[in-house]
């Protein structure tokens, strides 16, 4: 008997199961969220001043990155940014940590910034929602990495409007492999692959039809390419799907923050934490939403 035979006799224990990895892997997507861009920067930030035949030495943009020889996903170890202590296993367990240390560094009483929290409790509960929704099964498992794969590319994309290709590809690809196998999200591969096509073309075609008539980019690539992993998870038949959820979300947002918040119109606004929410959103209730929407149709 494998472990998912144990888990699918306790529906419960699956999903209490699938909140504490949710907590221990939203610790890590915190990790995954604050370097992956400094990474990248980094890199980029190498490659202009070998094609400029400049010293990267001597000039440095990504500050909290150059006094570390290696910055990884697993290097340096956790510290304090400001009096860089590290910081200690106990002092590191989800959220649990976060109060017990009342919110602040042991050693130099620096705030932590609440969304550390928030990201892990997110991570839980969704992860407990995926759970929930496809019990103990190897679907639940590749469900899991697409929600967490969501969380990293939407909160990203909040603090840098950038969709890392390091994100996005690798999950599409892993979708349509999925595809092939019984362990995905019981997407066809036929149904995959003209999600992934359709995906990425629909928002370029949008892309490209905004910037001819008003000469402004409207989105950045990396939409269209989590529109395409997310289309390669889901098929092509939750689409529309997501993207009306995603539009509907960021005109009531935006035209909230206008009104409420006083946010200039003219400030470009990521569209991935939409599309992030809106695939999640397909995946757990893509068919109910289907069926109520053809339902209404056909009644009205």
């Amino acid at each position: 008997m494998t472990l998912l035979d144990l888990l699918a006799v306790s529906p419960v224990l699956t999903i209490v199961l699938a909140a504490i990895m949710g907590l221990l892997v939203g610790s890590f997507l915190n990790v995954v969220i604050y370097r992956l861009p400094l990474m990248l920067q980094r890199e980029w930030h190498g490659q202009c001043c070998e094609y400029l035949q400049l010293d990267a030495k001597k000039i440095s943009s990504v500050q909290a990155v150059s006094e570390h020889k290696v910055f990884n996903l697993m290097k340096p170890d956790s510290h304090c940014p400001v009096c860089k202590k590290p910081v200690r296993p106990w002092q590191n367990i989800p959220v649990v940590s976060y109060l017990l240390l009342g919110g602040k560094c042991r050693e130099c009483k620096t705030k932590i910034h609440w969304r550390y929290p928030v990201v892990e409790l997110a991570t839980a509960v969704l992860s407990a929602v995926v759970a929930w929704h496809f019990g103990a099964t190897w679907s639940c498992v590749a469900a899991l990495f697409f929600t967490w794969c969501l969380i990293a590319a939407m909160v990203i994309d909040i603090d840098h409007q950038l969709l890392p290709d390091n994100i996005t590809l690798p999950l599409m690809w892993v979708g349509l492999i999925l595809a092939v196998t019984p362990y995905g999200t019981g997407v066809s591969v036929t149904d995959a692959v003209i999600g992934a096509a359709a995906g990425y073309l629909s928002l370029w075609s949008i892309y490209q039809i905004f910037k001819l008539l008003t000469g402004r980019e409207g989105m950045g690539y990396g939409d269209f390419k989590l529109l395409a992993a997310i289309g390669a998870w889901l098929g092509w038949q939750q689409l529309l799907t997501v993207v009306i959820l995603s539009s509907m979300a960021g005109a009531i947002l935006g035209i909230g923050m206008a009104m409420f918040a006083g946010r200039d119109k003219n400030i470009p606004m990521s569209f991935g934490p939409y599309l992030a929410i809106a695939g999640f959103v397909a995946l757990i209730w893509g068919n109910m939403i289907a069926d109520w929407y053809l339902n209404l149709a056909v009644g009205g």
